[in-house]
């Protein structure tokens, strides 16, 4: 089960919980996790049955010693482990908030060190992308009478490295996705030509076209 699988993290992130005024799209959540890193700072407001425990360097290495698992003379590790709960398991709700927080939280955690990088293409003959930097848009030519512009969402970096070839990149995994999202929702990949707007590694098959 995923929501008891620990998480190891570096002395570089600091993980904490406060608390949270309800929200009318979150209504019923009264704390937050608060995740500090290199990169920034991200929050995830939870329900009062889950919880998060954060063990040190120094308690992982007392209990490694006192179960036996590890021997006095070795080192103290150089991480911290989070572990999220919640007050029911058999509980059915609980039990799946257990896991997509848990899940949630380890992408928090990697969002702070490493950040979410994803890569578009752009196939089609004349499509191509700039990014403005100066009203933080990203103008591109995608096949119609007009270019589209998009404001860069807040937390999303866009570098054009070439023209048909963009990398969004931010902390947050959320954001990254659904800037990526909305990018292809212009210019589908479409089967016949294969031409549109590709998200990572993403691939379709050609199909042919109806033959008269």
């Amino acid at each position: 089960m995923i929501g008891r699988k620990k998480i190891k993290f570096p002395s570089s992130v600091n993980i904490s919980v406060a608390s949270f005024t309800p929200t009318p799209s979150l209504p019923f959540c009264n704390r937050k996790i608060i995740v500090n890193g290199p990169l920034g700072s991200l929050e995830l407001p939870i329900f009062p049955y889950v919880d998060v425990k954060i063990k040190s360097p120094e308690q992982i290495y007392q209990e490694s010693v006192a179960s036996g698992l590890s021997d006095p003379d070795e080192p103290v590790p150089n991480h911290s482990e989070a572990l999220v709960v919640v007050e029911d398991p058999s509980d059915r709700k609980q039990k799946m908030m257990w896991g997509t927080s848990r899940s949630l939280l380890n992408s928090m955690i990697e969002g702070v060190t490493e950040a979410f990088t994803i890569p578009i293409r752009l196939v089609g003959v004349g499509f191509r992308a700039t990014y403005v930097k100066e009203d933080n848009s990203l103008v591109m030519k995608l096949g119609y009478a007009n270019n589209i512009v998009m404001t860069v969402p807040d937390g999303v970096e866009v570098n054009v490295p070439q023209p048909q070839r963009l990398l969004l990149r931010g902390i947050d995994k959320a954001k990254v996705t659904q800037f990526a999202a909305m990018i292809r929702s212009w210019r589908k990949p479409e089967p016949y030509n294969l031409k549109g707007v590709f998200v990572g590694d993403e691939t379709i098959k050609k199909k042919e076209g109806k033959k008269r």
